[in-house]
């Protein structure tokens, strides 16, 4: 089923905070990998959209492994004659011809349920994606390369700490099975350190961490998509644990403002976590789509909480962000509920 484009006020927002980014674009060749996700549908339809309204005349070629089925999703964006679409897996695509300035990187497999069950796959195409993508860089006359890490490279986040900084040097656990997605990322920036010692390609390394937008899937596991999900079809929210993890979540539009500004402002090699700083509990997450969307369904939590027990968290610091690259969150999570609310409804995904 086709979905509709996202709304042109979120990306009159993208262009207004990134238009003073745009001039190096001009008439030069972008290439994009995973760009058909969440991440991907809002950084081309922002591409395509800035493109036209500035008259950049630039191009973007977007790796996907199915062209036919994203233009079945995305027809607008598969009809740009700005975009061209090209076949291939991560780990093994064609190079194409031509010189390729901007690299966006941003393929990964985040499936919880392919973690569990073909976790070497999933590490694999990490590494070796990166590894590819890495030697089309070297080949392709590319400038600046943008990673899509993530904030998962930290390992568990110290009850103590509320906000996990860029210079905490903690991690996953090595032997754990669960951390493959995590390791696979930390190697991943390793790559392109040892990359960046041969070669003068500056590499961004952006630690994303949660977020909230039209796209993101209200099936998945991601607790947010969930909630919206289940108020939309007036199911009852149900929180596996005991509701006092503690989150942050960023909106897409801002998102896009982020890892645009980054990729072309970023210091090379100098790590930028991506993510939002106001923290709530997944309970107040639930409470809070509730809210935000006027509904009257209930909220059930599986668990009780346990006194005096550590608090999971997940959360970013962001003063890196908004010191070194002047980078705000500037739409507020009950907005970002709403508006992601309001695009699924309109995509007629707004009932049982």
């Amino acid at each position: 089923m086709a979905q509709q484009p996202l709304p042109t006020s979120d990306l009159d927002h993208i262009l207004n905070q990134t238009k003073t980014l745009w001039d190096e674009m001009q008439h030069k060749h972008l290439f994009i990998t995973g760009g058909t996700g969440f991440f991907g549908c809002w950084l081309l339809e922002s591409f395509s959209y800035i493109n036209r309204q500035l008259n950049l005349n630039a191009r973007a070629t977007v790796l996907t492994r199915d062209p036919s089925a994203f233009a079945m999703k995305c027809p607008h964006l598969a009809a740009d004659p700005a975009l061209a679409f090209l076949a291939g897996d991560v780990r093994s695509f064609s190079f194409p011809d031509g010189d390729f300035h901007y690299i966006i990187h941003a393929a990964t497999e985040t499936s919880g349920r392919q973690a569990a069950e073909q976790p070497l796959d999933m590490l694999t195409t990490i590494i070796d994606g990166t590894a590819h993508v890495l030697r089309f860089a070297q080949t392709h006359a590319t400038r600046k390369l943008l990673l899509t890490s993530s904030g998962a490279v930290y390992g568990k986040q110290p009850a103590s700490l509320t906000h996990i900084p860029e210079d905490y040097l903690g991690g996953p656990d090595p032997l754990d099975p669960g951390s493959v997605y995590a390791e696979g990322k930390r190697i991943s920036e390793q790559m392109c350190a040892l990359q960046s010692v041969h070669s003068p390609i500056e590499i961004k390394i952006a630690r994303c961490f949660a977020f909230v937008g039209p796209h993101l899937p209200l099936d998945a596991h991601f607790a947010i998509g969930n909630f919206i999900g289940d108020v939309l079809a007036g199911r009852p929210i149900r929180i596996n644990g005991d509701g006092t993890p503690m989150r942050s979540y960023l909106y897409a539009s801002d998102l896009a403002i982020w890892l645009w500004t980054m990729l072309f402002r970023s210091p090379d090699l100098v790590p930028v976590n991506v993510g939002s700083g106001h923290d709530l509990s997944i309970l107040e997450l639930a409470r809070a789509v509730v809210q935000s969307l006027n509904a009257s369904v209930d909220i059930h939590v599986a668990k009780e909480v346990i006194p005096g027990a550590a608090i999971a968290r997940y959360v970013p610091s962001v003063d890196r962000a908004r010191r070194l690259l002047g980078l705000n969150e500037t739409v507020d999570l009950q907005e970002a509920i709403r508006r992601t609310a309001a695009w699924y409804v309109a995509e007629g995904k707004g009932g049982a």
